[in-house]
């Protein structure tokens, strides 16, 4: 008789009055199913308490997470100009204007100059959420302005990429972009400015075959995948069968194309000593 007397004292909600949770409060990693709430996975640097899949995280995150404090935010109003007039199932127009409302950004790379440990840096970093976080003028002319400021003023430059490649609503103009950036990293080379690239999942394209492999120090995030062209492309062209992690940070660090892999908790710590090490590199011997 308990439902019944449930149901004669009142206790029973109707649907109507039921209350969902509000959106957004749960995570489910994507890797192994564990839920946990928003907090728990923001304050464990935006990774599974499980398994320790790293989610992907925007600009803002990375500025936050990698910033003392406050910070300076460079040429955040630059916007693209649709140049060619594209179309394909809709205008490069409204593309643009259809990401901008999404991700409130401009584009897919925002520069920033804070400090890191009380060490001035440059951090440019990239946003998969626009438009796939795809290379276009842009993204390469803030990426030019960056390594310009470094040179100018002698600081350290990180850029963080997270890209699915050259943006094809932009044709050769994004394709550019490739030789631009290189030619500006190879003048801040000769200058004797570090320049740190940290590639996090995923890393792809133009700009995997540029910038981002380009750096003084060159490090990833656990398990991104970091490649120029996709794995059924790779494996089309070379009629073969591709090895297990193939394209993986894991599978690039023991074949010499990194560094070194970081673990997102460990990031700001492994930068302070980076500076350091350069800035003792740097300071002249008595």
């Amino acid at each position: 008789m308990g439902w019944f007397k449930r149901l004669k004292d009142g206790i029973q909600t109707a649907t109507r009055n039921k209350k969902e949770a509000p959106e957004g409060l749960w995570y489910k990693c994507p890797r192994c199913s564990e839920t946990v709430t928003r907090k728990e996975l923001r304050e464990n640097f935006f990774k599974c308490p499980s398994c320790n899949y790293h989610e992907r995280i925007g600009s803002q995150e990375y500025f936050n997470l990698l910033f003392d404090g406050n910070f300076e935010e460079y040429e955040a109003d630059m916007e693209a100009v649709d140049v060619l007039q594209f179309k394909d199932l809709k205008s490069y127009k409204d593309r643009l204007k259809a990401a901008k409302k999404k991700t409130g950004l401009n584009d897919a790379i925002r520069v920033a100059r804070g400090k890191l440990n009380r060490r001035p840096l440059l951090v440019a970093c990239m946003d998969f959420s626009f438009i796939g976080g795809s290379m276009g003028s842009v993204v390469g002319e803030k990426i030019a302005f960056a390594i310009d400021e470094a040179r100018k003023t002698r600081t350290p430059l990180l850029i963080i990429s997270k890209t699915g490649g050259a943006r094809m609503m932009e044709a050769a103009f994004s394709l550019m972009q490739m030789a631009k950036t290189s030619a500006k990293l190879s003048q801040l080379a000769k200058a004797g400015v570090p320049y740190f690239s940290l590639m996090t999942d995923p890393t792809t394209g133009g700009v995997t075959a540029s910038y981002a492999m380009l750096g003084d120090i060159n490090l990833a995030e656990p398990e991104a995948l970091i490649a120029f062209a996709g794995p059924r492309v790779v494996k089309e062209t070379i009629k073969k069968e591709l090895p297990e992690g193939f394209q993986t940070s894991e599978f690039l660090l023991e074949h010499g194309f990194l560094d070194f892999i970081v673990d997102r908790s460990e990031l700001v710590e492994r930068m302070g000593d980076l500076l350091h090490l350069f800035e003792s590199a740097r300071t002249p011997q008595n």
